[in-house]
């Protein structure tokens, strides 16, 4: 099964997973990068004026303009695995700017997230209205610092 490794990435932890399990699945990567990236000041959602805490605040400041969404060889996947960070209980809002921009048509979807605190929450079946296409699957959460043998232990199982 062709699969892509689909990620956003706010601090590195997501990358270094959709990494480890893009080489453990022998899978391709895509980074989603928003048009305007992320500063730690802009991640500081303690500070009620930070961006992240703004657009918390405010969902139509969610649409985040992203860089590309344009996947080469899009059609030729049959399994798409998204990885992103929990913001407060759901995904980062750039994979849902991503998710809206794409047709999981015929494609099996496998969500997971990251999180220091957070469980996965109901964010995979946000991202699933968000799709309205593809053959979703439950989600799963790592700890952001997740180990090599948890990360085999679930792309073993897929």
């Amino acid at each position: 099964m062709k699969t892509l490794v689909v990620y956003y990435s706010a601090e590195g932890h997501t990358k270094k997973i959709a990494e480890e399990i893009a080489k453990n699945l022998q899978a391709d990567l895509f980074e989603i990068v928003p048009s305007k990236p992320y500063t730690d000041n802009d991640l500081n959602w303690m500070d009620d004026n930070a961006r992240c805490a703004r657009e918390h605040d405010d969902p139509n400041l969610r649409n985040i303009e992203l860089k590309t969404t344009t996947v080469p060889d899009w059609s030729s996947y049959e399994r798409i695995i998204i990885g992103y960070p929990i913001w407060w209980g759901i995904a980062a809002w750039p994979v849902n700017s991503f998710i809206k921009s794409q047709d999981f048509s015929g494609k099996v979807v496998l969500p997971f997230c990251t999180s220091h605190s957070s469980g996965l929450g109901d964010s995979d079946l946000e991202l699933k209205k968000d799709a309205t296409s593809g053959e979703w699957q439950d989600g799963h959460r790592f700890f952001q610092d997740a180990s090599s043998s948890s990360i085999k232990s679930w792309t073993d199982n897929l």
